[in-house]
């Protein structure tokens, strides 16, 4: 290959050009063939044009972190965990709101993990904000785009270190440990979470449980509960046996609903309900259920 007089454009013993270039941190490497120079001279200012063009409109467009957060929350909508998606990206809007999205990593995390740990806060709670920070940096790399269909972050996203976490062991409830809560549960709630106590069954089982699978048994005078494969994930039926509490509850909500056991309103109740779910979290669900 021989030089040419334009630097960047060479040319071989066959007369065949090359543009073999960089500009500005940019390659830009052809193959042109038999060309004449000045259609070779043309070419080259066509694609250094390109990547000035390029470039300036990445510097125009430069997504923060905040940007990124809100398409994510959009996106959102429609998950029942929307609102807890948005209380996390509060609490990190002001360590990394202002933040080019390509400058979220581990050393910009760690004021707001250092924040959060002098709160007190568990490292499993802390991990559930830096879990969302992953999610939004995959999605920005991987699914947001431009106008002109660019990613919003134009690399793989770094990896987030997550906090080494302690869970506590599942224990069951002591005696006094249920004196203690049930009585500051609304009467709805109290006798579900009673109910369920003493079946061990899931929360989803307990909203969705129907007197059509109630089953009498003679022999000891009183039912059981047989809850069809469709209802669990091992999609294996289970029989609920009723102790002297459930059965009682039972009783109790006879006759109330022709299709629920825990009736919402005369509809499947969703999740205790949802609305005391939320407010759990905020450890004030007692009194702001609205279907006490």
């Amino acid at each position: 290959m021989a030089a040419t007089r334009t630097q960047g454009i060479t040319v071989d013993s066959n007369g065949n050009l090359t543009i073999d270039k960089e500009h500005r941190g940019v390659r830009i490497c052809f193959r042109l063939g038999p060309l004449s120079q000045e259609d070779a001279e043309h070419r080259l200012d066509a694609e250094i044009a390109r990547v000035e063009s390029e470039l300036e409109h990445k510097a125009a467009f430069q997504p923060r972190f905040a940007d990124c957060a809100a398409r994510y929350l959009a996106e959102s909508q429609h998950k029942r965990s929307v609102k807890l998606v948005a209380w996390h990206i509060r609490l990190l809007y002001p360590y990394l709101g202002n933040l080019e999205v390509n400058r979220v990593h581990d050393r910009t995390l760690e004021p707001f993990i250092a924040d959060r740990v002098a709160a007190g806060v568990t490292a499993t709670t802390i991990n559930r904000s830096l879990e969302v920070v992953r999610t939004i940096l995959n999605r920005s790399a991987r699914s947001y785009r431009d106008d002109d269909g660019r990613p919003w972050l134009d690399a793989l996203p770094p990896l987030i270190t997550m906090l080494p976490e302690t869970p506590r062991l599942p224990y069951p409830i002591t005696w006094e440990e249920q004196d203690r809560l049930f009585p500051k549960l609304s009467a709805r709630l109290g006798r579900m979470a009673l109910f369920a106590v003493n079946t061990g069954l899931r929360e989803s089982n307990v909203c969705g449980l129907e007197w059509a699978w109630e089953v009498p048994v003679p022999e000891v005078g009183r039912s059981v509960f047989v809850i069809p494969p469709e209802a669990f994930k091992s999609k294996r039926a289970h029989v609920v046996i009723l102790n002297d509490a459930a059965w009682s509850i039972v009783r109790a909500r006879r006759g109330l609903d022709p299709i629920w056991v825990f009736p919402c309103r005369g509809q499947r109740m969703s999740t205790m309900n949802k609305h005391c779910l939320a407010a759990s979290s905020t450890r004030s669900w007692p009194s702001s259920c609205p279907y006490s």
